[in-house]
């Protein structure tokens, strides 16, 4: 076993080695790339190959990918030659906008083992948009007194490229009163302001129409141009004022729409027309005008479309108040927008192993990035795994992470296991993303069957029929596929005896164990054999089972009678003095059955009689009884037909002939009659009074070879013998006879035991003595001879 881990442990260190050292190994510096906006799909920006020291064969070796921060392919890798290509057309005003520089942030990951290289590829703007002014006609309304030399300001045009390629010049249509001035305002962006050079006369010319053009710096230039509609009024002197020049505003990311941000004011000391106040954004870009809108009358700023902080941190407005005369002032009003955590983490798999073997070392389950699109602490993230699994997440470069196997696994312990990253922001309240991925462990053969029972017991009826079915063991394997597929055969039992092959068989698919042969209880009451199972792993396993198989007795033996005896020569008598009285002790029928339980479970009944309603039989011990006093009536001579019979099913049964003699003069101890009938007992006692009723059957037998004796002494001495049971009784004077109510017992008497079929204790009780000299019924006594 020791030899067999050795080379396992060594791999598994090389492997985690690797692992350690592509990690180690991640790149710090960035390879920079550059690529004009619109060139074509396809095109080559770079050959990694050569910037990255790498072979062709360790691009698909290695599973070689490009990633980047925002998880679209906009490149893409051809890992047989190792150029980096455009995957499609790059626009740099959707991709950053008038940020500068535009830069892709790109890694380049290669697996086995796990290895970094980070990239930045710079978009450079090319001049594919034209300047565009928001409003299709500027109108501007001038007082008819405005001096030479007013400035009036106009919207200005908006230009997407960047540098050279933005907005650089405004020219307006020839005319004698306007020219252009260009203004650089602090944003860095340019304004074109109309300058006035000849006084304005607005009976002779009420309405002036010109054409604004806005010129870029591209080669070849773009232009985009506006109508500018110039209004001669009347004289107003006094312009509107705002009460501060800048306003400002915070307005969370999450307000509905159409809540209302602020209310701008401006006073006008002119009176009529020429006081009314309208209110307009100025210098807005299209941006401003799609999020908020302004009522011209009353100077409430709404919000017009949702707030995303991540795309807009800041809105500068410039709010124009002009009265009806043509006179205006601005101001401006600054939106601020806060944060707020309605951006949850995002997950980015980009490899994941669906399968891994047990008893593995550390192995690499899922590589994935994690990125949260809010600020501060709504974007700060924690990343974690659920701790009661086995498996732990590993920080690599930038937030990537990768998850690995904590310690080896175990199929059978767990077959497969749904692992949950969860990603927590900070912010508050607290989003969190989930993502849950299914591995499954593979099998292998590393445990033996088992037995659902260490001991399996059997019961069969005896007498049955060949190939019955006996029952079934089980054995289950928790391994899976052909190690969990389990084979039965049979093994010899611990114990000597018959081979169990010979009595039973069992199928080695279900575990189903069959009889050969007809069993007999008698003659086997039980056996034991083992059962093997083993799988079909490579190598395989292997257990053992004991199972006891235990035969059932069927009803298959009648009662035997042992007393009174049935095979003697002359019918023993029983002797009944006419005094006795009801509940008189006549006699006991003694039997016996080979079966066992409730099939040697013995009952007894009064078949026939001469007199049935003299006689009483208890039908669990077999003592026959007087029912009633005896009468001079009563014959002399009685024959008792008793039935002995079990409780088997069927139920089997034997019958005894009893001879009864009443006769006068005779003494008997008063007997009480039987209690009431014990409860039936139980198998194990009626086991334990079979035994006492062989040992009593020893006890006649020596006691009838006395008897013997006994006879073979008073034929010496002459006497005669009275009856087929009856020994001769010493004479004693009547004085000597104790008398009592139920008749009167000799001193020199035989005494007879008798054991109770239904009890475990020796029941003994004293019969009667045997008249030596009787003469009949109606003659009564003799005198006895002298002994």
């Amino acid at each position: 076993m020791g030899i067999r881990e050795a080379p396992t442990l060594q791999k598994r260190q090389v492997l985690l080695f690797f692992v350690l050292l592509g990690l180690s190994h991640a790149s710090t510096e960035s390879v920079r790339y550059s690529v004009s906006e619109e060139t074509e799909t396809g095109f080559v920006v770079a050959n990694l190959l050569k910037d990255f020291s790498l072979g062709v064969e360790d691009l698909s070796s290695r599973e070689a990918r490009v990633v980047s921060d925002d998880n679209k392919k906009h490149l893409r890798l051809d890992l047989l030659t190792g150029d980096l290509l455009l995957n499609e057309k790059l626009d740099r005003e959707e991709l950053c906008g008038s940020t500068e520089p535009c830069v892709l942030h790109l890694q380049v990951v290669l697996e086995n083992p796990l290895q970094f290289f980070q990239a930045e590829l710079h978009v450079k703007d090319i001049n594919d948009n034209s300047p565009a002014f928001l409003d299709k006609e500027i109108i501007l309304r001038i007082s008819e007194s405005t001096p030479i030399g007013t400035t009036f300001p106009m919207e200005s045009a908006e230009d997407v490229d960047i540098g050279k390629n933005s907005l650089q010049n405004y020219t307006i249509s020839p005319n004698s009163h306007f020219h252009i001035k260009v203004r650089n305002n602090v944003d860095g962006k340019i304004y074109p302001e109309l300058l006035l050079d000849s006084a304005l006369d607005h009976e002779k010319q009420s309405e002036l129409r010109l054409t604004l053009t806005a010129l870029d710096g591209g080669s070849p230039p773009r232009s985009g141009t506006t109508l500018v509609l110039v209004e001669v009024l009347d004289i107003n002197d006094n312009a509107p004022k705002f009460a501060q020049s800048l306003y400002e505003v915070q307005v969370p990311e999450d307000t509905p729409i159409g809540s209302w941000i602020i209310t701008m004011s401006a006073k006008d000391l002119d009176a009529g027309n020429h006081g009314k106040i309208s209110y307009t954004f100025f210098h807005a870009s299209e941006g401003i005008r799609k999020t908020f809108e302004m009522d011209s009358l009353s100077g409430e700023v709404h919000l017009k479309s949702a707030l995303d902080f991540e795309l807009v941190q800041s809105y500068g407005i410039t709010v124009q108040a002009t009265d009806g005369g043509g006179l205006s002032e601005e101001c401006t009003l600054r939106v601020d927008v806060l944060d707020v955590n309605d951006n949850p983490p995002e997950i980015t798999m980009s490899s994941v192993t669906k399968t891994i073997k047990e008893n593995a070392p550390e192995t690499l389950v899922a590589l994935f990035s994690v990125r949260d699109r809010d600020a501060g602490d709504n974007g700060r993230m924690v990343c974690s795994v659920e701790e009661d699994l086995p498996f732990i997440l590993k920080p690599t470069v930038k937030n990537f992470y990768t998850l690995v196997t904590e310690r080896p696994l175990d199929r059978e312990e767990r077959e497969e296991y749904n692992i949950t990253i969860t990603v927590t922001d900070a912010g508050s309240p607290r989003l969190r993303t989930q993502h849950t991925l299914a591995v499954r462990v593979g099998d292998e053969n590393d445990n033996a069957p088992e037995f659902t029972q260490a001991c399996y017991t059997l019961r069969v009826r005896e007498n049955n029929s060949p190939a019955l079915a006996l029952g079934s063991v089980r054995a289950t394997d928790r391994d899976a596929g052909s190690n969990a597929q389990l084979s039965y055969s049979l093994l010899a039992g611990p114990q000597p005896g018959p081979d169990a092959a010979a009595l039973v068989s069992i199928d080695a698919d279900s575990g189903q164990l069959f009889a050969l042969r007809p069993l007999d209880y008698e003659a086997l009451p039980a056996f034991e054999l083992r059962v093997r199972a083993a799988d079909r792993g490579a190598p395989p396993r292997s257990s053992q089972a004991r199972v006891r198989v235990q035969v059932l007795d069927a009803n298959d033996h009648a009662p035997r009678v042992l007393y009174p005896p049935q095979n003697a020569s002359a019918p023993c008598t029983e002797l009944l003095p006419r005094a006795a009285e009801p509940g008189y002790l006549v006699s006991k029928v003694v039997a016996v059955d080979r079966d066992s339980g409730q099939n040697a479970w013995l009952s007894f009944r009064l078949l026939q009689a001469t007199e049935p309603g003299l006689w009483g039989v208890a039908p669990h011990n077999g003592e026959v009884r007087t029912a009633r006093p005896l009468s001079e009536r009563d014959a002399p001579r009685h024959r008792l037909l008793l039935l002995v019979q079990d409780h088997g099913e069927p139920p089997r049964s034997a019958s005894v002939a009893l001879h009864v003699l009443l006769v006068d003069g005779f003494s008997q101890a008063y007997l009480p009659p039987p209690a009431a009938p014990p409860e039936r007992a139980q198998p194990d006692r009626l086991a334990a009074s079979l035994l006492v009723a062989l040992a009593a059957l020893a006890a006649l037998g020596l006691a009838a070879l006395l008897l013997f004796v006994a006879g073979r002494l008073c034929r010496r001495r002459g006497a005669r013998s009275r009856g087929g049971c009856a020994l001769p009784d010493p004479p004693f004077p009547a004085r000597l006879l104790d008398a009592g109510p139920a008749g009167t017992l000799a001193r020199g008497g035989r005494h007879q035991g008798a054991l109770r079929g239904d009890s475990a204790r020796s029941e003994f009780t004293f019969l009667k003595s045997v008249i030596l000299n009787h003469q009949g019924a109606v003659n009564g006594m003799d005198e006895n001879p002298p002994l």
